[in-house]
């Protein structure tokens, strides 16, 4: 059995919680500025379209404000999907039924679902092999897992940009962006978790912005700030902020002065063997 004590730490739990919360606060969910949950949550929906199978009952890690529950529309084959999610403001506004929990300590018992999914939440666990495991656990004989999370060249434009005004201005780099899984490796994890025929695929999105202090706002209205643990706890100045703001428009803007911002949507689909 996992203990507290034994967890890794990589990501503050309690902060993303409040990013969440804070994120939601006032706003209507149709008209938030979720566009990569609702790509993503398409592309998941339209793998499941493919799968000739019925799913009696599945769960939704990291529901968010519940995207995918409200896009699904009958499709999937899906007949009760429970939305499970960390942040209490976002599980409120999510369809029921919905749990408060953390994605890895799932309130499930043993073989209940038959179908588990994930929708770009599985970048903030700190244990992800332990998610996966808790995952396996919950799934029946038979069962599916499909998740998807940002690969490895999510937002490196950022990851640049910041790197350079704070060594030129700071004089050192402190962690701002989560680091990504790779294909090899997610692979490698949901085998080790106990996982069959997994299969790990990415697709490529490049998102234009007028301003890329307009991707920031984007990703605050999202939740989707910085929890590392490892992070810098005094806010970035001023200076390096607008260096890093001129050092994306240089590299990464287009003549127009429009800049661009890259998203790896990695799909990861598993099943657990039949008894």
């Amino acid at each position: 059995m996992r203990t507290m004590q034994s967890r890794p730490t990589l990501f503050d739990r309690s902060l993303l919680r409040r990013h969440r919360d804070r994120a939601v606060r006032g706003v209507n969910p149709a008209q938030s500025p979720d566009f990569l949950l609702h790509e993503a949550a398409e592309r998941l929906l339209d793998r499941l379209t493919d799968i000739l199978l019925s799913f009696p009952l599945a769960i939704d890690l990291g529901a968010h404000t519940g995207q995918l529950a409200r896009l699904r529309a009958g499709r999937g084959n899906i007949e009760t999907l429970i939305s499970v999610e960390p942040s209490a403001a976002m599980a409120a506004l999510a369809p029921s039924p919905t749990v408060i929990a953390d994605e890895d300590a799932l309130p499930f018992s043993d073989s209940c679902a038959d179908l588990i999914l994930s929708c770009m939440s599985l970048h903030w666990i700190d244990d992800l092999p332990g998610l996966l495991a808790e995952a396996f656990r919950v799934l029946k004989p038979g069962g599916l897992f499909l998740a998807s999370l940002p690969g490895e060249e999510t937002l490196h434009e950022l990851r640049d940009s910041l790197a350079r005004a704070e060594l030129a201005v700071d004089g050192g780099i402190s962690p701002r962006i989560s680091p990504m899984l790779t294909i090899k490796d997610a692979g490698s994890l949901l085998q080790m978790a106990g996982f069959i025929e997994p299969v790990v695929d990415r697709e490529r999105l490049t998102v234009d912005y007028q301003d890329p202090m307009r991707l920031l706002t984007d990703l605050r209205a999202m939740g989707e700030t910085n929890t590392l643990t490892e992070r810098r706890k005094a806010p970035l100045s001023r200076t390096t902020l607008l260096a890093a703001l001129a050092t994306y428009r240089k590299l990464y803007g287009a003549p127009d002065g429009r800049v661009y911002a890259t998203f790896d949507l990695l799909t990861l689909t598993a099943w657990k063997a039949e008894a």
